[in-house]
């Protein structure tokens, strides 16, 4: 469990400052992972026999999907996906071949998945027999649907209809509700108060009586979306006979990108009115509920679980302690106390610098963060204030907190983790509760942020330790 190291500021330069912006822009934040291309400049190195060092390629031979490994990533979390009936690989791979024949960019993939989600949203024909063929049919073109709504989502700020997010998302909603409302039993749809307005919950439950039952909530990071934690939880909670429990906080899905609500440093917040709501339940067994968080989730957990004590169990997904942190250190020296200085330096100096991929970066960073920025995104804008979104990137540090977490906590890392490197280590070693480290490696195809291709494994490692914290 040796934790990597993040590397020291230098001398701020224009050029540094844009080195910074290229590796840091993608390493934060990240749902369902980041895709920008160069995060994989952070990937690690070994000694090769000899005087020198090769470069080690995290994804070699057929996992390489695109050059770009940031449009490599997002391939790889659709194909993987399909092991969970979110995707079908001859679906991703026939996307994937069409994106390189015209050229791989923001507009190519984002228009590419948006077209086979326009596809599988339609109703599926008919069966011959019926039997309820036809409902279980749509049941998972909807689930496909939503993932590849995703994935062009993700992009959709770097073409040239940036305007277009909310209709993607609202697309990718209404394939992920159908999905939801054609299991067996079908989710219950709720709305959870929260400050002024409500967080959209999925409560999905196994077949069978409706006993108490242990419940886990799945917590999204930064660009995640529903069908996500469908890979990366329900399934795996529904095959144990548990209860699973799906939401929107601030910064995610409906929030975010329908009512504009950047994201809190308060996650105990949300988590809170979460657990009031699955203590009225007759079928959820109060004294075993856990909380899950995937990517950046993994530092919202362990935000809230230094102060909701309610929960049995908590699993960071990485272990992230600073999500500011995973900016490059030049990047982050732009930002001073100066609110004035530090926008005059980023619109002066920076932004006209910008290439274009540098500047979708931008914009899909910081929207997460702030409802002008958001705002300024969608119409082709980068971020005129930085200062005030890296505040609130800033004030997601927890490293004072999570020393207060009285549930078992398990901390996940992995093999060319490079949006959070050393940080799950760091976690581990602040916690003061019952613990467990693990990473997941590149020896049976786990590696990268959040195991792209091998969510089965992620969730068998997750969902086993959950299992014996759990047990009565």
């Amino acid at each position: 469990m040796t934790a990597r190291t993040t590397p020291q500021p230098s001398a701020l330069t224009r050029r540094a400052a844009l080195t910074g912006l290229a590796a840091g822009a993608g390493a934060l934040a990240v749902g369902s992972g980041s895709r920008t291309a160069a995060a994989a400049e952070a990937a690690p190195t070994a000694a090769a026999p000899g005087p020198s060092a090769k470069a080690v390629d995290p994804t070699p031979g057929a996992m390489k999907l695109f050059d770009d490994p940031g449009f490599n990533f997002a391939g790889l979390l659709a194909l993987g996906a399909a092991g969970m009936r979110a995707s079908e690989v001859g679906e991703v791979l026939t996307a994937v071949n069409a994106i390189n024949a015209a050229g791989p960019s923001e507009q190519t993939f984002s228009d590419t998945f948006r077209a086979w989600g326009d596809r599988l949203a339609a109703p599926p024909a008919a069966g011959r027999h019926g039997h309820g063929a036809p409902s279980q049919t749509r049941r998972f073109r909807s689930l496909r649907a939503a993932q590849y709504y995703a994935q062009a989502l993700f992009y959709v700020l770097g073409t040239d209809h940036p305007g277009d997010e909310e209709a993607v998302y609202l697309a990718g909603r209404g394939a992920w509700d159908t999905f939801a409302g054609l299991c067996s039993p079908a989710a219950v749809r709720a709305e959870v108060p929260y400050g002024r307005t409500h967080l959209p919950v999925w409560f999905f439950r196994p077949e069978g009586p409706a006993e108490p039952r242990p419940t886990v909530i799945l917590t999204n990071g930064s660009d995640g979306q529903n069908l996500d934690m469908w890979t990366y939880g329900v399934a795996a909670a529904l095959g144990r006979g548990w209860n699973a429990l799906v939401y929107d906080g601030p910064g995610q899905g409906q929030l975010l990108f329908v009512e504009e609500i950047p994201f809190t440093t308060r996650w105990e917040k949300v988590v809170g009115p979460l657990i009031d709501w699955l203590e009225r339940r007759k079928d959820v067994d109060s004294g075993r509920i856990a909380l899950t968080g995937l990517s950046m989730g993994g530092n919202l957990v362990a935000r809230a679980a230094a102060f909701e004590h309610r929960l049995a169990a908590v699993a960071c997904q990485p272990g992230c302690v600073s999500p500011w942190l995973g900016f490059d250190a030049e990047l982050r020296a732009i930002v001073t106390p100066d609110k004035e200085e530090t926008n005059r330096v980023w619109n002066e100096e920076v932004v006209p610098e910008l290439t274009p991929q540098l500047a979708f970066a931008v914009k899909k960073r910081f929207e997460i963060f702030d409802r002008q920025a958001l705002r300024q995104a969608r119409e082709g804008v980068v971020p005129t204030d930085i200062w005030t979104p890296a505040q609130v990137a800033m004030g997601l540090d927890i490293t004072k907190v999570v020393g207060r977490i009285k549930a078992p906590t398990l901390v996940l890392d992995y093999d060319f983790e490079l949006f959070y490197p050393g940080q799950p280590q760091q976690m581990y070693d602040l916690l003061r509760t019952r613990r467990e480290y693990v990473k997941m490696t590149e020896a049976t195809g786990a590696q990268l942020h959040c195991s792209p291709m091998a969510p089965q494994q992620h969730c068998d490692v997750v969902f086993d330790w959950l299992a014996d914290v759990l047990q009565r």
